[in-house]
């Protein structure tokens, strides 16, 4: 929802400046990745919706379940996880962390891209795929691939709003579309 990527953009760059200045990118966002799949659950989001639970209580409730002792959550995340309690802003959360990572690429010099193949792809296929797209968009890129038999052939790779198609559906759609005009 456009609306909660707003209400997100915020605190994902309060925790963004918060992780910046402690030198801990890294474990903002694991932390921010297990927030994310605790709100995303069907049961917290009743209990965020739930009148009779206070927001001290939401807070409790998300740093029990998130994993509340020192080693695995600074003060600065306890804090942060309390201040969206009190702002009525825990259910943003999948929203703030996916803002955040953007964030953190930005600064590391990464940049996403999914690869969606018609066939599994192995190792090494990957690894010079990998390196290709590297040298092209002249970053680190981190991938997520995906399998999907209808394009019959070949890959399709989206880096931002970059894509590359090189399946067999792409390049008969593009005939298809030649082919009328």
């Amino acid at each position: 929802m456009a609306e909660n990527v707003t209400l997100a953009r915020p605190y994902a760059e309060a925790a963004f400046q918060l992780a910046k200045v402690g030198n801990a990118l890294a474990t903002w966002s694991e932390v921010l990745e297990r927030l994310s799949a605790m709100a995303a659950r069907p049961e917290m989001e009743e209990c965020f919706g739930n009148p009779r639970l206070s927001r001290d209580q939401l807070a409790q409730l998300c740093l029990d379940v998130a994993g509340s002792s020192q080693s695995v959550l600074s003060a600065d995340q306890r804090n942060f996880v309390r201040v969206l309690a009190e702002n009525d802003r825990l259910f943003v959360l999948p929203e703030i962390n996916v803002i955040y990572n953007e964030l953190k690429h930005d600064q590391e010099g990464v940049r996403d891209a999914e690869i969606t193949s018609a066939f599994a792809l192995d190792e090494a296929t990957l690894k010079a795929l990998v390196a290709d797209l590297e040298r092209k968009f002249e970053s680190k890129v981190q991938v997520t691939v995906k399998v999907d038999a209808e394009l019959i052939g070949g890959v399709r790779i989206a880096v931002g709003d970059e894509v590359i198609d090189a399946s067999v559906r792409g390049k008969l759609a593009a005939m298809a579309t030649a082919l009328k005009n």
